[in-house]
């Protein structure tokens, strides 16, 4: 029964493999081999026409080289026909080289080159890139006359036409048998193009039809495999069945041979245990007074023994002692050795700090002193130069105001007897000889800010209206807006922070562009301590509206006499900054800016508290 059954699935399932292939091998080849020869056909049909055209044009220097070679233009599998047919064939007697080239522009060296419509290559940039190499183009189904020599698929084989115009620009010779298979004329062209468009829809509806039937035998194949699978089913299950039978048979024949087995050898078992018991009592007997004679022999070894373990607790307790000493002694000599050594290096370490400490004091007093020499001569310097500018500007204003007389004087008696050009330059004169009393004014008042030393508290919100009232007549011509919030009291010299503020407020109402009110905004914050020296600060910011300053200009501003603007864009004498600058540093104090080109500054002062 075990073996009926398997061979009867093996003759099914043989049957129906048998079915499967038959389907497969005439089905399958009918439909896929005639286009699998068809293509490779083509393709050696293609690069056996590339070589007939090459052999049929005659190069003027193809002597010269050593090889022809072949080019073609994108990833075209005409290169790997090109190079298996190189190998059984030679052009013009010299071995071919065939090259792939992936963009028109790194076409060079090669004899002929080949470009297929499919890759989309513009024709006329590939005869601009090739003209004058003396490269003969072969092109796959482009426009009709478009290239030196065009192939096109009709059917299974191709057919060609030549532009001998281009061939002959280029110095190539074209066979006559070469031009005698050609297409000769457009209409030819057209009409082998309708008929290769013909056949080629005759091919896809072939090939429609042949899709659909193999869909047919594909859906016919499922269905023969799912019968068999079914049938390998049932096979299976009824093999298992048959064989757990079978099993259990074997488990109840082995059962009953056991049963009848052990009852046999029970009988014998039971006579030897009786027989094994007997033995064993006489020999426990025998045991039992070897045991007795043992036990006395053994309580007189422990005696001996428990003596022998006093004797040696003894000794352990004597020699944990000495060993003791000895690592207390060691330890002892370990931390003498470490204490000198300690000692020593740190002795070292202090001599070497000393001399060192001794070296760098030294230097450093001749550094102080040469730092004392150099703050003595610096302080002599400067006050010779503050007392230099002083004399000359204050010596400078008494020929300075003979001028400013004299020229009021010619401008009352005899202005009547100049021409307008004598009045504009009495007109220069004058202006010039004012602005060099303002240049020597404001000199002096820079050579003796920060003289006073002596400071006292200013309220510094009584101070801006003082200033509001001063410069009132400033404030309606430009229609100025000063908004000033809660401001600190401060330690200074009242007349060097009233400068301060002045020139800072002055230069905003100023600084504008024509036609804009001035807007000014003054406040002020504590800051904390500065770590370094320990010192607290009043920082003021005066925000403006003005026509601010290019970052490149900012350092610069804060020097004496400089200007940005000329004088009849924007007056002044450009030492106003310069003041500011001054008094902030006299304090103790720094001053900087932000500004923005056209959307105003914000200068920020910092006095000590």
């Amino acid at each position: 029964m075990k073996q009926i059954l398997p061979a009867k699935v093996v003759t099914f399932i043989q049957g129906c493999l048998f079915i499967f292939f038959f389907f497969g091998s005439t089905g399958f080849s009918t439909l896929f081999g005639q286009d699998t020869t068809n293509e490779e056909v083509k393709r050696l049909q293609r690069a056996i026409f590339i070589n007939n055209f090459a052999q049929q044009i005659i190069w003027s220097d193809l002597g010269e080289s050593e090889t022809f070679k072949i080019g073609v233009l994108g990833s075209d599998r005409t290169v790997i026909d090109l190079q298996a047919l190189s190998q059984k064939r030679r052009i013009f007697n010299k071995p071919v080289e065939v090259k792939r080239f992936e963009l028109v522009k790194d076409i060079d060296d090669i004899h002929l080159l080949y470009v297929n419509n499919k890759y989309n290559y513009d024709i006329d940039y590939i005869l601009n890139k090739i003209k004058g190499k003396e490269i003969l183009l072969v092109t796959e189904d482009y426009k009709y006359n478009s290239s030196m020599i065009n192939m096109v698929n009709v059917g299974n084989t191709f057919e060609y036409e030549i532009n001998e115009d281009l061939i002959k620009n280029q110095n190539f010779i074209v066979s006559s048998s070469l031009k005698d298979y050609s297409i000769s004329s457009a209409e030819k062209w057209k009409q082998l193009y309708r008929d290769s468009q013909n056949a080629l829809k005759i091919v896809s509806e072939e090939k429609t039809q042949q899709q659909k039937k193999i869909k047919e035998k594909d859906r016919q194949v499922d269905s023969q495999n799912q019968k068999i699978e079914s049938q390998e089913k049932k096979l299976e299950e009824r093999e298992t069945a048959i064989r757990e039978r079978n099993q259990r048979l074997a488990e109840l024949s082995l059962e009953s041979d056991l049963h009848q087995k052990n009852y046999e050898e029970k009988a014998a078992i039971e006579q030897e245990l009786e027989t094994n018991i007997r033995e064993q009592l006489v020999f426990i007997n025998d045991l039992s007074l070897k045991i007795d004679s043992s036990t006395s022999a053994i309580t007189e070894q422990k005696d001996v023994l428990r003596q022998q373990n006093s004797d040696i607790a003894e000794k352990e307790t004597i020699l944990a002692a000495t060993n003791s000493e000895l690592k207390t002694q060691k330890t002892v000599n370990l931390l003498l050795i470490v204490l000198a050594s300690v000692l020593l290096l740190g002795s070292l370490l202090i001599y070497r700090n000393y001399r060192n400490k001794k070296r760098l004091n030294n230097e450093l007093a001749e550094k102080n002193q040469a730092i004392r020499e150099q703050a003595v001569e610096l302080e002599r310097k400067n006050k010779e130069l503050e007392q230099f500018a002083y004399i000359a500007s204050h010596d400078l204003k008494e020929p300075l105001n003979s001028i400013s007389s004299l020229i009021d004087m010619l401008r009352e008696d005899y202005e009547d007897k100049f021409d307008e050009s004598g009045k504009e330059s009495i007109h220069f004169i004058k202006n010039s000889s004012d602005r060099m009393k303002y240049l020597i004014e404001g000199l002096l008042e820079y050579s003796r800010l920060g003289k006073e030393v002596s400071y006292k508290s200013i309220d510094c919100n009584k101070l801006m209206i003082d200033l509001k009232l001063d410069l009132k007549h400033a404030i309606d011509r430009t229609g100025a807006a000063i908004k000033v919030k809660d401001l600190p009291v401060i330690q200074g010299s009242d007349f060097e922070i009233r400068m301060l503020f002045q020139n800072l407020i002055s230069n905003a109402m100023k600084f504008v562009e024509t036609d804009v009110h001035p807007k000014i905004e003054i406040s002020c914050e504590k800051q904390t301590a500065d770590s370094e020296t320990e010192k607290s600060y009043w920082k003021f910011s005066i925000m403006d509206n003005g026509i601010g300053i290019p970052e490149m200009y900012q350092e610069r501003i804060f020097s004496i006499f400089q200007r940005l603007h000329s004088r009849e864009i924007y007056e002044g004498t450009g030492i106003g900054l310069a003041h500011c600058k001054k008094i902030v540093e006299t304090h103790g104090g720094q001053i900087w800016l932000d500004s923005e080109v056209g959307k105003g500054s914000t200068f920020y002062v910092t006095i000590p508290v």
